[in-house]
């Protein structure tokens, strides 16, 4: 059972509130003092070592919640920690409760078994009940926690200037970083004259309403308020990592068409590009949950928990396939989703309505859910007005698990535009373009992150159209225009003949693109270099070979893993490699092997080892060798698949010549037991490993001897080389793999792989990024592997290039002093 300690400057107040919250449990519950000094003439006053002798004789794997009084007494609680042992501390909570209502909330919640999340609920609810008597109000979800005015408080001013301000993604990055830190962070918008939010929760701050200019005042209170202010300043002075000219929204253009035109209609051009097909409707249907009366309120809050915890599973597996299909600013929209699942301020509200109200779980959190809207309604600025959109989205993929209810489908069997009121991200990112040739819906604008999909996606769309729409049969025939922002229901002859006339020009230069991007891509002077994919997912092998990859350099195999509850298994597993192979026929597949940790753990595999730096830690095929049984399962599979394909292995992280060692030793003992079944794969399958840690460079001609190829991963590299953690805002800059420290270390691997007579590939963004081709060719690699999306530009870029510039041109960049130099060299 949880333990309480109690901290106080006065050893008679916390003997007083000990005396009490033990008679209200009948000393079911551990609790423990730590009060006053041995100071006879002045006894007021905290000790430290007095906390951790306290927290120590009660401590137990139930965990340990500390609260505490005020000033020193918060100190006292936080040093005392020092003395614990790392995974003491993992389970020894402060809690900013009140004293004396807090402790015999806690000691109660205690006793009915709750775990310490829900005891510390308890306890920050405790003056709830006080001020209900009063008749204070105290309904409100937005609550900003009381502040230790004795710990430090620092203060800075500062003016957002990127274009859309705090949007879900940078508002996302404000919550992410001000999570980090202890301290309790506040922001305020001052040009708007708001009162203080939480920094930790994603729809306070959303709903702020910050746009470009508005100058915002952040205050951190806490042991690391200053380097807290410092990483939130960082974010913010580097517009949160956004390029403003990225953010242009599409210009509608005149069109050569009438405005007068029968059946025309029009809306907001959102994704430009020319769509004539039959319509389909889609109607999804929302879920509005019943209310009623529930006795056993801790199920129903773990239910709740089990719902929400399931949504971020689903969430996550969507950030993975958004990561492929859009890139990761794009993607960065479910990163949102995720911290409204983790919004305190949202969950304590909920919980609230669960155990003081008795309310069923799926009323209770529409019921928040709602109260989040429309505060995002009740802006003034209409960008922000619509990240409603992101609200509800989340909120009904919650209600839909905890009522069982299906999400409707939208799989189309048959080319079509889609006809809609409204799209949800979530929606949008499953849309096949192939299928999907247009949207068209009677809500939404150009800077929903649907539109924002769409045109990432290259699917036309118009918005805002008249909600007559909605009444047409399937197989209507439309038409719409992206670029104009018209549509025309059952057009007529001429009005056709101008909108394929524009659709067919537009794609006649997709396709001579395309057909470009289908050709070797050699350089002026014959070299050729092979353009591979980085792909995530069955569905993005399609993609890849229609953007005209040769193969596939780096299959992401967690993707299998991630939002699951429990390991895929050998024949799962199996199914997919066979059908990203089958599409890929006998062009290259090189499969990495499982590469978790760092940020991306598995829920199911509990390691019961915090890390402090997880990215240090035990990931990739250090987790692999801890957990052989999982890493045997995905070899088998891999080695079956292998069988009349051209798949190769590499495994990632790889630091020592004893790991390259003993992953192979594992490797030959799946394929003996492969052998002795009579089970077929192939015998000479290539094994090679993923160069992203400097030990590996600086052994590469040892484990050149070992694989048969490298590919280097610069995204890993760059922050390992650099000292930096790339998603630091305050270093984030010192980790551009353009630095002529990473590119000293990409020419060094390169060198000792071809003296050894291996190839050398590189699989990093590096790859994608323009100012590098000229650079990496000139170093010397013989493959590159993108995201499907940048496979033409690459080829492009290779064709209008010769190895002797390039090198010239590597030569110089290695001599330089900066990532800002190489840049401009290549400018």
């Amino acid at each position: 059972m949880i333990g309480i300690v109690i901290v106080s400057h006065s050893k008679k107040l916390a003997l007083g509130v000990q005396e009490l919250a033990a008679q209200m449990v009948q000393g079911k519950v551990s609790l423990a003092v730590a009060a006053g000094i041995e100071d006879p003439e002045n006894p007021l006053g905290t000790d430290p070592m007095q906390v951790y002798q306290a927290i120590a004789s009660i401590f137990n794997d139930d965990g340990v919640l500390v609260l505490m009084d005020l000033g020193s007494a918060v100190m006292s609680a936080e040093m005392s920690l020092e003395f614990l042992s790392p995974e003491q501390r993992e389970k020894v909570h402060l809690c900013e409760a009140p004293l004396v209502e807090g402790a015999i909330a806690a000691v109660v919640a205690a006793a009915a078994g709750h775990n310490i999340q829900q005891v510390m609920a308890e306890a920050r609810s405790a003056l709830v009940a006080k001020a209900t008597l009063l008749g204070v109000d105290s309904s409100s979800s937005l609550v900003i926690p009381s502040t230790h005015t004795e710990l430090p408080t620092k203060e800075i001013r500062l003016t957002v200037s990127n274009r859309l301000g705090l949007h879900a993604r940078p508002a996302a990055q404000f919550v992410t970083t001000a999570a980090k830190f202890q301290s309790q962070i506040l922001v305020q918008n001052i040009t708007k004259g708001t009162n203080k939010v939480r920094g930790d929760s994603i729809n306070q701050v959303a709903t702020l309403g910050v746009r470009q200019g508005h100058e915002l005042i952040i205050t951190a209170t806490g042991v690391d308020a200053d380097a807290a202010l410092a990483a939130l300043e960082a974010l913010i002075v580097n517009n949160f990592g956004e390029d403003d000219s990225s953010l242009e929204l599409p210009k509608a253009t005149a069109t050569e068409v009438s405005p007068t035109t029968p059946g025309e209609l029009s809306g907001i051009a959102a994704s430009p590009g020319v769509a004539i097909a039959p319509v389909v409707h889609y109607q999804p249907t929302a879920v509005t949950p019943t209310e009623y009366h529930v006795e056993n309120i801790d199920s129903e809050w773990q239910r709740l928990q089990t719902a929400i915890d399931t949504a971020k599973q689903q969430i996550q597996a969507l950030f993975s396939q958004a990561s492929v299909q859009i890139g990761d600013t794009e993607a960065a929209i479910f990163v949102a989703h995720l911290l409204f699942l983790e919004d305190p301020v949202l969950l304590e509200a909920v919980r609230q309505r669960i155990y003081e109200q008795h309310l069923n779980a799926e009323v209770a959190w529409q019921a928040v859910v709602d109260e989040v809207a429309s505060s995002y309604h009740k802006l003034e600025d209409a960008y922000l007005q619509e990240r409603v959109e992101d609200v509800v989205d989340v909120g009904q993929r919650v209600l839909r698990l905890l009522t069982g209810t299906s999400a409707n489908s939208l799989e189309i069997a048959e080319p079509a535009i889609l006809v809609a009121s409204d799209l949800t991200p979530s929606d949008t990112i499953g849309l096949d373009p192939s299928k999907v040739l247009g949207i068209c819906t009677t809500f939404g604008s150009a800077t929903s992150h649907s539109a924002i999909i769409a045109r990432t996606l290259g699917i036309p769309a118009v918005l805002g159209v008249d909600a007559g729409i909605l009444y047409l049969e399937d197989g209507t025939i439309m038409a719409l225009d992206g670029e104009s922002g018209k549509a025309w229901v059952e057009p007529e002859a001429d009005i056709l003949s101008v909108l394929e006339a524009k659709r067919e020009a537009w794609h006649t230069t997709q396709q001579e693109a395309l057909a470009k991007a289908h050709q070797p891509a050699i350089t002026r002077d014959g070299r050729q270099v092979n353009v591979f994919a980085n792909i995530g997912s069955i569905a993005d092998v399609q993609l890849a070979l229609a953007s005209g990859a040769e193969g596939v350099g780096l299959l992401r195999t967690e993707f299998l893993y991630l939002g699951k509850t429990s390991a895929p298994t050998e024949e799962e597993q199996l199914a997919v490699y066979q059908a990203i192979a089958q599409v890929l026929d006998r062009q290259p597949l090189i499969i990495r092997t499982l590469d978790v940790g760092g940020d991306k753990p598995l829920p199911y595999i509990k390691s019961g080892v915090p890390e402090t730096n997880p990215f240090l830690g035990c990931r990739g095929i250090r987790f692999c060798l801890e957990h052989p049984d999982l890493f045997k399962t995905q070899l088998r599979a891999i080695l079956r698949a292998s069988s009349g394909h051209n798949i190769k292995i590499m495994l990632p992280m790889i630091a020592t010549v004893t790991e390259v060692r003993a992953a192979k030793a594992i490797l030959n003992e799946v394929q003996r037991e492969l052998r002795q079944a009579d089970i077929s794969f192939d015998a000479k399958l290539e094994v090679g490993i993923m160069v992203e840690v400097p030990a590996a460079v600086a052994i590469a001609d040892r484990l050149a001897t070992e694989v048969d190829f490298f590919s280097i991963g610069t995204n890993d590299l760059s922050q390992y080389v650099m000292a930096g953690d790339r998603n630091n805002p305050r270093v984030a800059n010192l980790t551009d793999a353009l630095h002529p420290a990473v590119l000293r270390m990409v020419q060094q691997t390169v060198q000792a792989g071809h003296a050894a007579g291996i190839w050398v590939g590189l699989c990093g963004e590096l790859a994608a990024d323009p100012a590098a081709t000229a650079i990496l060719l000139g170093l010397g690699l013989d493959e590159l592997s993108v995201n499907p999306q940048a496979i033409p530009i690459l080829k492009q870029a290779i064709a209008k290039l010769s190895i002797g510039d390039c090198q010239a041109i590597a030569a110089s960049a290695l001599q330089l002093d900066s990532a800002e130099q190489v840049r401009q060299l290549t400018a």
